[in-house]
């Protein structure tokens, strides 16, 4: 082996769109919503604020990424590759499915920085939410300056050259994220219903 061999570099690129699970940090829209939801179904909390929900987003499960980021690196020859589900979902579609997970059905009223999310339905007598509450509320002090309106990632070559094919989609995503919140929120209604004080995470 010469110097130049010794010495080669073993380099591929994963261009990852977003991926989520439970242990997403909470500043990302994914978590602050399922941890709100978690939290309103629990009564620690009374609303949810968010900024643009009519953005689209490509999201996946970490579990699936990081799979694809291994069969990268298994290949004979590196290559760039967009790892993604080449799916498209709304912000307002990612609440829906986060508050039905809890046996809620929201309907939206207003628009712009006046609409809100309130209880059309609730369905779940282990979180009663009250018909009618509003849930969710738009702060434009959420909005961003330069605000991508659609991300998507196409996954075709994943897909043909690695054989990747991602095992979750947004329905269990969504799931999974609601109920672990669900259980992490539920130490700290166990704590405040023994009288101890507790975060509040309340916005506004």
């Amino acid at each position: 082996m010469n110097y130049r061999e010794s010495y080669d570099m073993f380099a591929v690129n994963g261009i990852l769109f977003n991926h989520e699970s439970p242990l997403r940090g909470e500043t990302f829209v994914t978590r602050k919503v399922t941890r709100a939801v978690a939290r309103i179904a629990l009564g620690l909390q009374d609303c949810v604020y968010m900024g643009n929900i009519d953005a689209k987003r490509d999201w996946g499960h970490a579990k699936d990424y990081v799979e694809a980021m291994w069969m990268m690196l298994q290949v004979d020859t590196p290559e760039d590759f967009v790892v993604a589900t080449g799916v498209t979902t709304t912000v307002r579609d990612f609440i829906i499915k986060a508050f039905a997970e809890i046996g809620v059905e929201l309907e939206f009223i207003g628009k712009e920085e006046n609409e809100v999310a309130v209880v059309k339905a609730s369905n779940n007598p282990l979180y009663p939410v009250p018909v009618g509450k509003e849930v969710m509320k738009i702060d434009k002090n959420y909005y961003r300056p330069a605000e991508v309106e659609l991300l998507i990632g196409d996954p075709i070559k994943a897909k043909t050259k690695l054989g990747w094919t991602p095992k979750h989609d947004l329905d269990s995503i969504v799931k999974e994220m609601v109920a672990y919140d669900l259980k992490l929120f539920g130490r700290d209604k166990y704590l405040q219903e023994g009288g101890h004080e507790i975060i509040n995470y309340n916005e506004g």
